[in-house]
């Protein structure tokens, strides 16, 4: 999710050094002699570490779900579904005290984190290493207690995931959930949240686009105020099943409109990119105009050059199963069906390491997992979003430039038409 930027104004001492905050130095990994790429352009220069520190672990509690979605993941793996045990969450912990630049945990993965017996201890315990925490639901189990218990914790955001800003839309998304009872439950927290004096957690929606929702746009910013939500991600549906793979708004995706300032009364919008059609752009610009703010996604990658780019890796993010598997993104958290422009393609997980037997900062420092950023960083892959499709673009095995496993050319995370927090 895009959130704020601090501004930070550094002045060169007698000999043209820049000297950094500690602060900056440790979220960012500038030790000694580490290497930092400075590319220039129009508006000045652009610095980043070479290869991004260990910042934020995308944590899965559990693959396990309270509701059956159509157009979810597990209707299309054979995997069988766990929960993170402590021993295991215990053992990340530990490790990850000893990473200077961790800073941020988010909750969340192929299943409902709130099914997971412990969650609040799992927040609490992150919120004491001084890292920002999020968690994504979709809602249902946000009973009074459990609310309460996320406050306590110290929860930064809670991300609440809605298909429909109609009962009947809801539904038909997501399984046949109940919005009044989502709706209910979050403003039971926002009255413990008010009891308790504070502004957290921050509150907001995340929505999947589809043909299928498109007219639920209309009615999703009066959602948002009702639920007191501080901003809405608009991200476009994946289709893990056949039956979806017509409904997305991305067959060609040329344009990321929507750039405004809007209300500050109004909840920020993340918007993805979808086709330039007229049905599209209609119901996406009566969100637009109802007042929200937009907040655009970042350029596409900090190498101009590149075909498309990746936050997880640039954010310096990896991905922890509910087993203790280390992956670079939730896109290789698990393996699957999917259908990407309708082609079926079949991505193979891949697994850097274990938290069980591996610390999480040797993981992150593995040669092979070094190798896999400064390629993906490059991203020199197969652009196979824009070719008619091969035998290469049926998997994620290889690709027509060499690439072996795991190939990125495909995903549509790195594209900004899949958007995550």
């Amino acid at each position: 999710m895009a959130v704020s930027k601090p501004k930070l104004t550094l002045e060169l001492d007698a000999e043209g050094r820049l000297t950094f905050p500690e602060a900056m130095r440790k979220r960012w990994g500038l030790a000694p002699n580490a290497a930092v790429e400075i590319r220039t352009g129009p508006q000045g220069l652009f610095l980043c570490p070479q290869d991004p520190p260990l910042a934020k672990i995308y944590l899965e509690p559990t693959s396990c779900c309270n509701l059956d979605c159509r157009s979810c993941i597990r209707r299309s793996w054979d995997e069988p579904t766990g929960t993170l045990s402590s021993e295991l969450f215990e053992r990340l912990i530990a490790s990850l005290k000893r990473v200077p630049s961790f800073s941020a945990m988010s909750f969340w993965g192929m299943g409902e984190p709130l099914l997971h017996p412990r969650i609040a201890e799992m927040v609490a315990s992150a919120s004491a290493l001084g890292a920002e925490t999020e968690l994504v639901t979709n809602g249902l189990l946000l009973s009074r207690e459990t609310a309460r218990d996320l406050i306590a914790a110290g929860l930064d955001r809670l991300i609440v995931s809605v298909d429909g800003a109609s009962p009947e839309g809801h539904a038909a998304g997501h399984g046949g959930a109940d919005l009044a009872t989502v709706q209910a439950n979050v403003r039971e927290l926002r009255l413990l949240r008010h009891e308790k004096g504070g502004a957290k957690p921050e509150i907001g929606i995340e929505f999947v686009l589809g043909r299928g929702n498109l007219a639920e746009l209309k009615r999703l910013r009066r959602l948002a105020f009702e639920m007191g939500a501080a901003f809405i991600i608009l991200t476009n549906l994946m289709p893990y099943v056949e039956e979806l793979k017509e409904e997305i708004l991305y067959w060609m995706a040329a344009e990321t409109p929507w750039t405004n300032n809007g209300s500050p009364f109004s909840p920020r919008m993340i918007a993805p990119r979808v086709d330039a059609r007229p049905e599209n752009l209609a119901a996406l610009n009566e969100l637009f105009w109802s007042g929200c703010a937009a907040e655009p996604l970042p350029p596409l990658s900090r190498n101009p050059d590149a075909d498309g780019h990746c936050r997880f890796v640039e954010q310096g993010a990896a991905a922890v199963a509910w087993d203790g598997g280390v992956s670079p993104c939730i896109p290789l958290m698990h393996s699957y069906r999917c259908f990407v422009l309708g082609r079926e393609k079949r991505i193979r997980r891949w697994t850097v390491g274990h938290i069980a037997t591996e610390e999480i900062g040797a993981i992150w420092n593995r040669e092979e997992y070094r190798e896999f950023r400064r390629r993906v960083l490059e991203f020199d892959f197969s652009p196979c979003v824009h070719c008619g499709g091969c035998d290469f673009s049926e998997s994620n095995e290889e690709d027509c430039f060499g690439n072996r496993h795991p190939t990125c050319g495909d995903c549509l995370w790195a594209r900004n038409i899949i958007v995550c927090p």
